[in-house]
């Protein structure tokens, strides 16, 4: 297949992705949240299961409504971890402000009920990683999709600790796992580059 442009134009594009939390005040058209998660949907997955499912947070009141289930979770959290109440209300309402200030959120899941079902536990946790594995892909292209659209994002990892905070919050259906929150919006600006471990570092050649 011959390329739309070059690689070294591809390359130079994929590293220019930055992970953005402050944005613009500017709405996301819906045409384009739309084309950026059909691209997502173009991402590899195990057995082409396609587990990835998306809930678009396009509403104020729906991403209150998860703040505050997964706020109620992270404090209690924090609390026994023995944070003091001032310093877990700081951070609770940080939190939530981060999810209430970006124009769009997508809430990224697992469907659970996809994977195929073997008899011994170590069999079982690698079907349940590939579909992990898949939606990272899938949460992965949305962001580099959201990149082509002028868009920035950055992955919220807090879903992972409140599952059945942020399932309950917006009322899923119990196999959709939350895995990650990507939020989204036209960037305040640009963040700087941060350095990359050397080649070397991270790369064994056999």
């Amino acid at each position: 297949m011959k390329p739309f442009i070059t690689p070294e134009l591809v390359q130079l594009f994929i590293r220019s992705r930055r992970s953005v939390r402050h944005f613009l005040h500017i709405a996301i058209p819906p045409e384009v949240l739309e084309r950026i998660i059909e691209t997502a949907t173009w991402a590899p997955s195990a057995h082409n299961r396609q587990p990835w499912r998306f809930v678009v947070l396009k509403t104020v009141e729906a991403r209150r409504r998860l703040a505050e289930g997964m706020g109620s979770a992270f404090r209690q959290d924090l609390l026994t971890d023995g944070r003091s109440p001032e310093e877990v209300e700081a951070n609770v309402e940080r939190s939530r402000q981060r999810i209430l200030s970006a124009p769009a959120a997508i809430l990224i899941c697992l469907d659970t009920s996809l994977g195929d079902v073997y008899p011994d536990p170590a069999r079982q946790k690698a079907e349940y990683l590939m579909g992990v594995q898949s939606v990272a892909l899938a949460g992965g292209t949305l962001l580099l999709a959201a990149h082509a659209e002028g868009l920035g994002g950055v992955w919220v990892c807090a879903p992972l600790f409140a599952q059945s905070a942020a399932r309950w919050a917006l009322e899923l259906p119990t196999e959709w796992e939350p895995q990650g929150l990507i939020l989204l919006g036209y960037p305040e600006k640009t963040p700087d580059i941060r350095p990359r471990l050397a080649l070397a570092r991270v790369t064994r050649y056999l």
